[in-house]
């Protein structure tokens, strides 16, 4: 704000008159101190405001990677959350459904960190350099609670993302509108792997670090991703294969399934299954 107010003469100078000195002077006072009070108002506002946008600034810096995340969580119907955060019980959902990605259900179009499209009957996905893009199921007739969850996913041109693509469970925002869920991740590279992650409050770690497998088929080779939740054991396969168990111990198990790849490769889904 650049300091106090300059001091100023309320009116034009008077002749020095002892009489009126005294209410001149209490007049003068009263004016310069409306004066001094009412920049002190303007410069609290000012300074709510400039901490206000200080805040907002720190939290985008904060969220960067997960910038691209939010703008897909926007796009699917807030309802959809609704649905996933108030199943109460599996009684409502049906024994089975599948997805084979020919109708366009899932939502897509080009993000910041990434774009999203259908082609060939199938769910594209391609992110942006040294980030991430998550999409989850588009309602709740997607929850995995108690299910069996499978989907086949390839590389279009033989590149892997460095950081891996897969299946996501039990995926769900908090009230704050911040990513739950776990991730089996693979790698298709020359050196195939695969990576068991998850998100908490919009926070993605590792729960399996990377392990190397020769289950995985590498190239453009198409792989088949599946994870079996039971109570709070999650099993994982790849091509049918048993490869690792984790214990769900965030109590995720009333999330979505969901897709995840990450880097500047081109990915596509198919033949989504979810069995109960």
């Amino acid at each position: 704000m650049g300091g106090q107010p300059r001091q100023w003469s309320p009116v034009p100078p008077m002749p020095q008159r002892k009489k009126s000195s005294a209410v001149w002077w209490i007049l003068g006072g009263l004016l310069v101190g409306g004066i001094v009070v009412g920049g002190a108002i303007i410069m609290i506002i000012a300074l709510a405001s400039m901490s206000g946008n200080s805040n907002n600034t720190s939290n985008r810096n904060t969220n960067v990677r997960n910038t691209n995340l939010r703008a897909n969580r926007n796009s699917n119907a807030n309802s959809n959350v609704t649905n996933v955060s108030n199943a109460n019980s599996t009684e409502t959902l049906p024994a089975s459904m599948t997805d084979d990605f020919s109708e366009a259900k899932w939502t897509a179009g080009n993000f910041a960190f990434g774009n999203i499209w259908y082609a060939d009957e199938q769910y594209h996905m391609r992110s942006k350099p040294k980030t991430y893009l998550v999409m989850y199921a588009p309602s709740g007739e997607y929850n995995t609670e108690a299910a069996t969850v499978r989907v086949t996913a390839r590389s279009v041109d033989g590149t892997s993302p460095l950081t891996g693509y897969g299946l996501m469970v039990h995926g769900q925002k908090t009230k704050a509108g911040e990513l739950e869920d776990y991730a089996l991740l693979i790698y298709t590279g020359s050196d195939p792997q695969y990576e068991i992650i998850k998100h908490k409050g919009g926070t993605q770690t590792t729960v399996v670090p990377w392990t190397k497998s020769k289950i995985i088929r590498s190239g453009t080779n198409p792989n088949q991703l599946e994870v079996r939740a039971e109570g709070s054991e999650l099993s994982f396969y790849i091509n049918g294969q048993y490869v690792d168990r984790i214990t769900d111990n965030e109590n995720f198990k009333r999330g979505v399934a969901g897709l995840y790849t990450s880097d500047v490769a081109e990915v596509a889904f198919d033949d989504l299954e979810i069995k109960r």
